[in-house]
């Protein structure tokens, strides 16, 4: 028999993520939570234990209604993967069954996969619905072997750079640090003809997720030379998201905050630095992320049913028309365009 549970209600899930070596910061309570307060999104876990048995296994998902995006269940909005946890009884085409049943059935348009991990009956024989470049940056080993990975102008010079012109270092998750780590990313947004995703957003992570999220900002005086904020679970730091200002890219903000973390993170014990996903055709980042010493592998994501998605269709429609439109609005009305159709999308 399938279950379904309420992952922020439920204590038995808090205690199951930490547990389980697959969990990672997306199956946290305190990221639906904030996801929920953000969104409105419903979060739901999928099981085969029943309410009085301890937790085996879990599908988590978030309920997205929108009248631009039709009702699905997605896992996760806004988190670049989301693996199935899994027990070994072989429960995973049980809770596939249920799923494709209550899709079936009208209960949701749409089901998104989004595993780091394939898993039994998954691809059932398919190509996936999307698929993007991953990246993550070994910290188990030395210290000197990792910069040594580095290419050598484009990363270890920067580095160098950063520390001759006496970049400071700062971090934490305060609403002005947060402010000004959002004042520079509406900015790379706008130059990216993107829309940002909505203030409250930032801070919902960080009062919910409380210090497992960090904002790390370099300063060139009093300019913000670049920002990046990571998430942190178990033994894995996660890069989430990250902006920093051309006009001082010649000062390496950006590698040099990158090697801030990577020694931080092995200095607290941590094996692995999460650098997130890449659309293939943005060969900048994937060249960077490379840069940085990154091991590639791919991410795929799946739909059922398998279709044209309206999101795809979508955010197509937005991107290449008003492109140029975006990049010229004026900065109140970029940032609320974003906090519309997020929410949509997510």
């Amino acid at each position: 028999m399938i279950h379904q549970i309420n992952p922020l209600a439920d204590p038995r899930w808090e205690t199951f993520v930490e547990r389980h070596p697959y969990s990672s910061i997306f199956h946290r309570s305190e990221w639906l939570e904030a996801l929920r307060r953000t969104y409105g999104y419903t979060p739901v876990v999928y099981t085969t234990s029943a309410p009085h048995e301890e937790l085996r296994n879990g599908l988590a998902f978030c309920a997205v209604t929108s009248w631009l995006t039709g009702k699905r269940l997605v896992s996760l909005p806004f988190s670049e993967h989301c693996d199935v946890l899994l027990d070994e009884d072989g429960t995973a085409p049980v809770l596939l069954d249920e799923l494709s049943r209550e899709q079936k059935d009208g209960k949701f348009s749409q089901i998104e996969f989004r595993p780091r991990r394939d898993f039994p009956g998954l691809d059932s024989g398919r190509e996936p619905d999307e698929n993007y470049c991953f990246h993550a940056i070994d910290l188990a080993r030395d210290e000197k072997a990792i910069y040594s990975g580095f290419h050598k102008d484009c990363v270890q010079r920067k580095i160098k750079r950063a520390d001759k012109e006496g970049l400071k270092y700062v971090e934490g998750r305060s609403r002005p640090m947060l402010g000004q780590f959002y004042n520079l990313f509406v900015q790379s947004r706008q130059r990216l003809r993107v829309p940002p995703q909505p203030f409250r957003w930032f801070q919902n992570v960080a009062e919910c997720l409380g210090p497992a999220m960090q904002v790390r900002i370099a300063l060139h005086g009093d300019q913000v030379a670049a920002g990046i904020i990571t998430l942190q679970h178990q033994k894995t730091m996660v890069y989430k998201w990250g902006c920093a200002d051309t006009r001082l890219n010649n000062l390496g903000g950006m590698p040099w905050l990158f090697w801030k973390i990577i020694r931080e993170a092995r200095d607290q014990g941590f094996v692995e630095l999460d650098l997130g996903r890449s659309n293939w055709e943005n060969e900048g980042l994937i060249t960077f992320k490379d840069r940085l010493g990154g091991k590639r592998s791919s991410l795929n994501y799946w739909k059922y049913p398998q279709s044209t998605s309206r999101k795809s269709l979508l955010v197509g429609r937005v991107k290449r028309p008003a492109g140029w439109l975006l990049a010229q609005t004026p900065r109140p009305v970029f940032i609320a365009a974003g906090r519309v159709l997020y929410r949509h999308f997510g």
